[in-house]
């Protein structure tokens, strides 16, 4: 019999937000190479015991982790050339004639067809320059993903023979995938399938070799999975009849949020809603493939907009902002009973954040997932009875902050107006409460709110790097609603001052956390 390995979550532990994307590196984005090692050393010697990514699907438009092609591919602008040239599969000198890329920040419009010609020539000379070892692992590789891995190497072979365009603009036969014609693009796009398969595979080795180092370390990898699928990806175009589209394919009602704290008219995300009867009917089959997939990647998983399982927003696709909308019931706990079922249950945090309804709550607690508690929401009100930090519960994980919030000092400095929905009175009050409840002046906010995440109750703590290094808007890496100049932030090594290390291990150990 197999023991089950124990549970990541079930012990105090902190651990850090980063996203590949943001490590340091001389080619222009962060990769899964010695840059990725060595970030790990340094979690080690703080004593975290986690490393928290977003998703890890390759991006399309606007560069989003949460709007990928592919819900079961990995990015290939992650795979590390310095593994490439160690591998024998591009030379030195290739890499030593790359033009400079910025350092502090990932731009975008440079690096995607900087890395992506020269990917086109590695996987070109893959099956020449490739060891045996290598070879072989690729043919297994193909072998075991093949299920998903050929549909998403058509979709993007085809895409890109379309000047990216929307699959829903292809022609109509491409785009319904009829059996004659699809085989025919297979036929003609047999190269670039043939390297979508080799970036596909170099990208999961790459991840595969990071995560044993993690794993020697002592650290466990959090993942994220959205719960919703970018309309343009792979996913759609194969399925849609997963999906609401009407007989052209196009969205007839699409998802997002109502208006909340970090939006007055809400959010209109714009993925395509599931026909959930329809999965059900299916057994969840595909549900129960996606988590299969992303927890042979990850060691624990952040479920984006869990609530939407309860009960998520639906908006007429003809409407430009989320504001008119409707709440429709999700699928609840027959899709969790039946993915525990087909593979066992799996450590899940359940990102409970927005309008949470006692329906979100009961749901999370009857499947025991713990939810999440971000500090910087714990000081806008002064109700009694409002959750205080000291009464978070254990089976919770606490954040300073997230992906979608400004940087913890970004926001306690934050201006009305600018990314914040808040007037110059309320920002003043607020500061103030954070004043009263910890004791501070405000100069070092960010350490005391990390000091306070690792104190409270709850078993998982989390911080963004950007809190660590004391850093500013200037940081932050998303803003929500926005559509540009989010996900580019980078640090640099020499922002890993030496104190920062030592103060971070002192507090994570004196909180029981080590």
């Amino acid at each position: 019999m197999t023991t089950p390995a124990p549970d990541p979550l079930a012990r105090r532990s902190a651990g850090v937000l980063l996203h590949p994307t943001s490590l340091p590196g001389r080619f222009g984005i962060g990769e899964l190479g010695p840059a990725a090692s060595t970030w790990l050393d340094w979690l080690a010697q703080t004593s975290q015991r986690h490393w928290q990514v977003l998703p890890l699907g390759p991006t399309g438009f606007g560069d989003s982790p949460y709007q990928t092609l592919s819900t079961f591919a990995g990015n290939p602008l992650l795979i590390s050339f310095d593994l490439l040239r160690d591998d024998g599969l591009v030379e030195p000198s290739r890499l030593d004639a790359l033009p400079p890329l910025p350092a502090d920040h990932v731009a975008f419009g440079d690096v995607i067809p900087l890395r992506l010609a020269l990917l086109h020539d590695v996987a070109a000379d893959f099956s020449r320059r490739a060891s045996p070892e290598l070879q072989v692992a690729f043919t297994q590789f193909v072998d075991e993903n093949g299920w998903w891995l050929e549909d998403y190497a058509a979709f993007v072979s085809i895409k890109s023979r379309f000047d990216g365009r929307a699959w829903t603009d292809w022609p109509a036969d491409v785009a319904g995938r009829e059996p004659g014609v699809l085989a025919a693009a297979r036929k003609e796009l047999a190269e670039p399938i043939a390297h979508a398969r080799i970036g596909q595979f170099l990208f999961h080795d790459h991840w595969r070799r990071l995560r044993e180092q993690a794993a020697e370390r002592g650290i466990t990898i959090i993942g994220d999975l959205p719960i919703f699928v970018a309309h343009d990806s792979a996913d759609v175009w194969c399925r849609p009849e997963l999906f609401a589209l009407d007989p052209a394919g196009r969205p007839t009602v699409v998802a997002g949020v109502p208006p909340d704290y970090f939006s007055q008219t809400g959010q209109r995300w714009g993925n395509p809603l599931y026909r959930w009867e329809v999965h059900e009917a299916e057994g969840y089959a595909w549900w129960i493939s996606r988590l299969r997939q992303v927890f042979t990647l990850v060691d624990v998983l952040r479920i984006d907009h869990f609530r939407g399982f309860a009960a998520y927003w639906e908006i007429p696709a003809s409407e430009p902002t989320a504001e008119r909308g409707r709440w429709v019931p999700g699928p609840g706990r027959r899709l969790f009973d039946a993915a525990a079922a087909a593979f066992g249950s799996q450590p899940i945090i359940a990102e409970d954040l927005g309008v949470i309804t006692p329906d979100v709550e009961q749901l999370r607690d009857e499947l025991g997932f713990p939810g999440m508690r971000i500090l910087q929401f714990a000081f806008g009100s002064d109700e009694a009875g409002a959750e205080r930090p000291e009464q978070y519960p254990e089976n919770a994980a606490v954040y300073t902050g997230t992906h979608d919030n400004d940087t913890t000092v970004g926001w306690y400095h934050s201006e009305p107006g600018k990314d914040s929905t808040r007037s110059a009175a309320e920002i003043a009050l607020e500061q103030h409460r954070v004043r009263t409840a910890l004791g501070c002046d405000g100069s070092e906010i960010q350490w005391n709110l990390i000091e306070l995440a690792l104190r409270t109750p709850a078993k998982t703590a989390i911080y963004p790097l950007q809190d660590v290094l004391g850093l500013g808007s200037e940081a932050r890496m998303n803003v929500p609603g926005r559509p540009w100049g989010n996900w580019q932030w980078r640090f640099q090594w020499d922002h890993l001052r030496p104190e920062f290390a030592e103060r971070l291990e002192q507090l994570t150990r004196g909180s029981g956390r080590g």
